[in-house]
């Protein structure tokens, strides 16, 4: 598809990228997934996502982290980036949101909806 969004999904945890790649492969998305901040920070640039789903709380380097390094980088300070995340009170939302995150989605995902969620943040993003 010429017109698939690309999608630079953050997150340790292999069975959750797993659900992700099942939730998103065919929904109009290509689809890299990265086990880490560190993995994420070789990959970005060659892939050249329009979106960054990134898991909070990660080995290494956390998710926080990994979006302040992201936006160091000249091609990466206007791709929105979403958290994903199990801790999903109002003040750490709007903590999450202060660090430059445009949505958080919370964990476990609905797999069914979750395409349907990102095409509605992208929206919101691309206005």
């Amino acid at each position: 598809m010429a017109d698939e969004k690309r999608i630079l999904y953050v997150e340790d945890e292999a069975d959750i990228r797993e659900v992700a790649e099942f939730a998103l492969e065919g929904e109009g998305f290509e689809l890299l997934l990265c086990a880490s901040g560190e993995e994420a920070l070789q990959k970005v640039l060659n892939f050249s996502p329009d979106m960054i789903l990134l898991d909070v709380m990660m080995p290494g380097m956390d998710g926080p982290t990994t979006l302040k390094r992201l936006r160091e980088l000249p091609a990466m300070e206007k791709v929105p980036i979403v958290f994903l995340t199990a801790k999903i009170q109002p003040n750490e939302i709007s903590q999450f949101l202060g660090l430059g995150a445009v949505d958080v989605i919370s964990k476990p995902f609905d797999a069914m909806k979750l395409a349907d969620l990102i095409r509605e943040i992208l929206g919101r993003c691309n206005g």
